[in-house]
Order: structure tokens, then C-alpha cells, then sequence
């Protein structure tokens, strides 16, 4: 159940997040040029009825198709979602969250019902019909049957809002709100939940309560400060510091490990959240747009002319009220706790609190292939891709630098976007099934929280000390066959064999039981040095002969969408591979920025090399000049065909 909520809400706010630079954008306008703001100007105020009833709602249901069935489950979204946008006299944000998946669900398994099943030429008029017709009679549901049917639950939803704003029940939603933050659901409550009530709110009133109740730094700050000044122990001097970040940074998440030392003073952050909001009721306070992350700055840049006063003194008083709570509450149940024991714990009831069991790898996930060699891209994958997952980058990009290992990009992103090239991913222990799942190629390294986690000591020091890797020693933690895959240059790769040395032959391809699909083994009479051929991760740079094979069960057509030509080529090369026998040879096509990462050969047009290569380094690379009819799908199947028979 709770899983099944966090899943929710994690989708949710997935639709949201990736758009909230716009959400900000039209706050800003609307800030400063409406008749009531700071700027007046009547040219630029008609800016903001297009963007919150038809831009913004289109952005977000763009976005919930792509999560569902990337860009081609995005159009399809969009064009659903526009039905119950335009069936609306209101934003329709409740629409566009429900039409976004749904129209790339339709897509998805229309795909998968045809795949294989569209004559030879026919594929991009198929594709680009289906898009059309699906989407058309969707955007025809939604404007006939969604749009009211979403306008009674917002209607209905609105009123019971109201109900308890009258009664000035609406602070009691502290008790709610400030554990599910402690339990990392902020996220999904402040962009699945009270952003689309505020939206609702502010483009009839011009600014809505809800965009602060999760975002108000001040219950945290009020944490902090107690902390700073009773508490004991290494959290009372490392306090001080998490207030610059958790106020200034809004970095809530810094937080929550001191709630989870001593529980108890969640009191003190549901006082001081409740005391914040209802001066937000009485002096009618609020925000023109979302503030995310929740800082001081971003509050005060989406607060409307007029409203500093309401907006500063509800921070104050919830920093005050969870300051003089928590205070006694530290004095009376305090533990001396240090700060690392905190975060231990909040590993533990994190994973404990939503229902999952610790693996036996703990801590990370592909433990058995090690880190591997010639790491080049670590990638930190969180709901949204900001927050704490920022401030983990951060901690672990300079402990590589003490490291010696500089030179390794670490970058942060949604789970549901982690970049093909991805190496390393450092997930939550809940999102490691996704990231597992979206990124096969890459190995998974599991934290409890992204803020100090020991893990990243660990990390850096393993890639420390299989550096020999990189020069084609293995990983200590791989088996002792198991060769370390490196990188391939782009412009060393050749139309058919991938390898630059005519006087060399690529590596054997076959179905060898001794070898794991996708792994490299080469030679050891031979290194790429005598061969005079680079070794790669889908090539092994061994001469002809040699033992080095890899498993291929997918080869991949890169393209510029992924459709038109490529997709004949496609259909193509699979009629080759079934007439030789290799029907158990997937054959997709995809879009050159979309590659899947389990692509273990990639056929493209010579223009896209590059790309192709960066996109999936450890990928073997056939060029073509045209995918209709290339001479290279016959030397491909005859290759793959003669290493089936060579063994076995």
C-alpha cells in the first residue's frame, strides 16, 4: 500500500518537476505585468492567460506521455491532453495528467501489436497514422467526457478546500504534511498535489496558499536552530551548517535525519508548519507560482507586490513556533546521537517505511561485474533530479577529486530520464527497481539517502583501485575471465567489423554458453597494441580465429526519430536474420539520442557515428550510407550466422 502510494505520487510529481522552470516563468510574468503588479505593462500581461490555460497543462502532458513511452508517447499525450484542455474554462492540470499517459499507453501497445506486422515500406505511414488517429479520437474523448468529468472533481475538491478554509481547519494539514516529508514524499505532496490546487487558486485569485504549505523553509529553519543551540554532540555543530543550506539552498531534505534522531521533535515541524499556515489564511498570504526548491529566495521571488509582509512573517512564526517546540523536546529526549549514526538510521526506517527489504547487496545492485573499467559518467538519479540528489553530486564529485579522479563527469537526473552513457547510477533503495529496469548496461549503487552517504566513500575509493582496469587489467571484484570493457573511439570504428586494421579481423560473434550476453573476451596471445585494433566493449581486437565472442540478441537502427528509412532497414535485416536462422535476434529501431542502453550493435547512417557512439559506448557500431537495401545487413548476417556455427 504504501508502495503503491509512493509510486503515485512519484509519478505525479515526475509530470510536474520537469516543467517547473515554466510554472516559474509565468509566475514571474504575471508578477510583474498584470494591472496589480509590479510592472504593469498590458502587452506583456497577455502572456498569461495562454500560458497557464493551454502552455503549461500541454507541457505537462507531454511530459506524463514521455515517462510512459518516450517521445513518441509524448506527442500522443499532448494531443489527448489538448482535448481536455480546450473542453475547460479553467486550467486543466488534472486533465493533462490523466489524458498525458494515457493517450502514450494507446500508442504503446498499438505498437506492440503491430511490431513485426507492417509490410516492408509501409512502416512510417503506419507509425505516423497511428499517431494521428489515436491521438485525434483521444483529444475527441477528453474534450467530450474528461474536461467535465475533471471539472466536477476539481469543483468538488475546491469546495471541500474551502470547507475547511472558512473554518480555519486548513493548518491541521501539518499533520500530515511534515512526516510524509520526513518519509521523502515532498516531492510527490508539494508537485502532485498542492501545485496544481495552487495553479487553480492563483489564476482566479492571483497568488494561493498552497504553494507554500510544503515549501516554507520555516519549520526546518526552526529545527536547525534548536539543534544549533541544545542539542548535543556533532549534530549540534553540523547544525549550523545545514541551516545555510536547508533556508538559503531549500534543500529540505538536509532535515529530515535530524527529525529521524530523535522522532520526538516532529512536533516541533508540525507546530511551526501549522503556525505558518495559518497566517497565511488570516493575512490572506501566498505565492504567485511554485517556489521550488523551497529557499528563501525563490519564496520571495514568487511573492506578489503587497504580499511580503503575510509571506515573510508566516516563515518567521513557523521558524519560531518549531524552534520554542523543538527546544524542550531536545532537552527533555535528546539523544546524544551523532550525525552519521542519524543518517544510518535514516537509511533504515526509510527502507523500513516503505516496505521494501534490504537485499543482500545492501548498498549496491550488478556487485558481481564490480565497477567498471575506464569509468567515465556517474549519474545520480532521484524523483525529480534536483534537491538532495544536487547536493549528493556535489559531496561525491569531490571525493573523486581527492580521489585523483577528477576527470569522471557525475551529473544528476530523473529516474525516468538517466542518460544512456550512464556507467554508474547512485539511486534511493525505492528507486532501484527503476533504475535497474531503464538502464540495464549500467552498474547500480544503492544509498539510503543522497545527503553523506557512506557509500560514496566506497565508490570512490573502488574506482581508485581498479584504475589498472582502465588499462585492461579486471576488476578485483570481477571474475578472473571477465575482461574490463573500454571505451571505443568514435572514428575507429569501420562500417561492418568496427575495428580500423584491415589486417585485423573483428571479434567473433556467437552464442557461446561460456560467455554472458553482452560480456568481451579476447585473445591473451594478443593485445590491442600487437593487433593494431582498439579494444571495445561490442568488438574484441583479437586475430581472426581468436576465442572472443559476445552474445548478440539485440542490434538497434539509429536514426534521426527512429522511423522513416529505418525502420524498412529494420524490417530488412530481420527477414535476413530469419532466413539464416537467427530469429532470436531482436531488431529494433530507435531515435540516436534514445538508444537503448542493452543495444549491443547499432546500425546507423556515417553522419551519426559520433552521436551513436556517445549515446552507447560500449555498443558495436555497423555505418551504412543508405538503410534502404545496404550491402552491410548481408555481411552482418553472414558474420552473425558463421559465429552461431563456429560455435555451437
Amino acid at each position: 500500500m504504501k508502495g503503491g502510494v509512493q509510486r503515485a505520487g512519484r509519478f505525479l510529481s515526475g509530470m510536474v518537476m520537469p516543467n517547473i522552470g515554466a510554472f516559474m516563468a509565468w509566475g514571474l510574468i504575471t508578477a510583474f505585468f498584470i494591472p496589480d503588479g509590479w510592472l504593469p505593462n498590458e502587452a506583456f500581461a497577455q502572456l498569461v492567460e495562454p500560458m497557464i490555460r493551454y502552455l503549461i497543462p500541454l507541457l505537462v502532458a507531454y511530459a506524463g506521455g514521455y515517462i510512459v513511452y518516450a517521445r513518441r508517447g509524448a506527442v500522443v499525450g499532448a494531443i489527448a491532453g489538448f482535448g481536455a484542455i480546450a473542453g475547460a474554462d479553467m486550467p486543466m492540470f488534472l486533465g493533462a495528467m490523466l489524458m498525458g499517459p494515457v493517450g502514450a499507453l494507446a500508442v504503446k501497445r498499438f505498437d506492440s501489436l503491430v511490431e513485426g506486422r507492417i509490410p516492408a515500406g509501409f512502416e512510417m505511414l503506419v507509425h505516423n497514422f497511428a499517431v494521428g488517429i489515436l491521438g485525434g479520437v483521444l483529444a475527441m474523448l477528453g474534450l467530450v467526457a474528461v474536461a467535465p468529468a475533471c471539472v466536477a472533481a476539481t469543483s468538488a475538491l475546491a469546495s471541500g478546500v474551502g470547507f475547511f478554509v472558512s473554518r480555519g481547519l486548513l493548518p491541521l494539514a501539518a499533520i500530515l504534511v511534515e512526516p510524509a516529508k520526513v518519509l521523502f514524499l515532498n516531492n510527490a505532496i508539494n508537485h502532485g498535489i498542492f501545485t496544481p490546487l495552487g495553479i487553480e487558486q492563483a489564476s482566479q485569485a492571483g497568488k494561493s496558499l498552497f504553494f507554500m504549505i510544503e515549501s516554507n523553509p520555516g519549520p526546518g529553519l526552526g529545527l536547525l536552530l534548536a539543534y544549533a543551540l541544545v542539542g548535543k554532540g556533532i549534530a549540534r555543530h553540523s547544525a549550523p551548517g545545514a541551516i545555510i543550506i536547508q533556508f538559503f539552498g531549500g534543500i529540505h531534505e538536509i532535515y529530515f535525519p535530524y527529525v529521524l534522531m530523535n522522532p520526538v521533535v516532529i512536533l516541533g515541524t508540525v507546530a511551526g508548519n501549522a503556525a505558518g499556515i495559518l497566517t497565511l489564511v488570516v493575512l490572506d498570504g501566498g505565492l504567485v507560482a511554485a517556489a521550488s526548491p523551497g529557499s528563501i529566495f525563490t519564496e520571495m521571488l514568487m511573492t506578489p507586490q503587497g504580499g511580503f509582509g503575510a509571506n515573510i512573517l508566516a516563515i518567521a512564526l513557523a521558524a519560531a513556533v518549531s524552534f520554542l517546540v523543538s527546544s524542550p523536546l531536545l532537552k527533555l529526549f535528546g539523544k546524544d546521537a551523532d550525525l552519521d549514526a542519524a543518517r544510518r538510521r535514516t537509511r533504515e526506517l526509510e527502507v523500513g517505511s516503505k516496505g521494501l527489504e534490504p537485499s543482500p547487496e545492501d548498498s549496491v545492485r550488478h556487485a558481481r561485474a564490480g565497477v567498471p573499467g575506464a569509468v567515465r559518467k556517474i549519474v545520480l538519479a532521484c524523483d525529480a533530479g534536483m534537491g538532495s540528489s544536487a547536493m549528493g553530486a556535489s559531496m561525491l564529485k569531490k571525493k573523486l577529486e581527492a580521489a585523483g579522479l577528477g576527470g569522471i563527469e557525475v551529473a544528476r537526473s530523473p529516474i525516468s530520464e538517466i542518460p544512456k552513457d550512464a556507467q554508474v547510477i547512485v539511486t534511493r533503495h525505492d528507486l532501484g527497481e527503476l533504475a535497474a529496469a531503464g538502464s540495464p548496461q549500467a552498474r547500480i549503487v544503492l544509498v539510503g539517502t543522497f545527503l553523506g552517504a557512506p557509500e560514496y566513500d566506497a565508490l570512490a575509493a573502488e574506482i581508485a583501485a581498479s584504475g589498472m582496469a582502465a588499462a585492461g587489467a579486471a576488476s578485483p571484484d570481477a571474475p578472473p575471465d571477465a575482461a574490463v570493457p573500454r571505451a571505443v573511439p568514435a572514428d575507429a570504428v569501420s562500417p561492418v567489423t568496427g575495428s580500423s586494421d584491415d589486417s585485423s579481423s573483428a571479434g567473433t560473434l556467437s552464442s557461446d554458453d561460456s560467455s554472458s550476453p553482452g560480456a568481451v573476451t579476447s585473445d591473451d596471445s594478443s593485445s590491442p597494441e600487437d593487433s593494431g585494433s582498439p579494444s571495445g566493449a561490442a568488438v574484441a581486437a583479437s586475430p581472426a580465429g581468436a576465442s572472443g565472442s559476445v552474445d548478440v540478441r539485440r542490434i538497434v537502427f539509429a536514426c534521426d526519430s527512429g522511423m522513416g528509412a529505418s525502420a524498412m532497414g529494420a524490417t530488412m535485416l530481420k527477414k535476413k536474420l530469419k532466413a539464416a536462422g537467427l530469429d532470436y535476434i531482436e531488431v529494433k529501431r530507435s531515435p540516436v539520442s534514445e538508444i537503448p542502453g542493452d543495444a549491443q550493435v547499432i546500425v546507423t547512417r556515417h553522419e551519426l557515428k559520433e552521436r551513436a557512439a556517445a549515446s552507447c559506448p560500449d555498443a558495436r557500431l555497423v555505418l551504412v550510407a543508405n538503410f534502404m537495401g545496404a550491402p552491410e545487413y548481408d555481411c552482418l548476417t553472414d558474420e552473425l550466422a558463421e559465429a552461431r556455427k563456429a560455435h555451437g
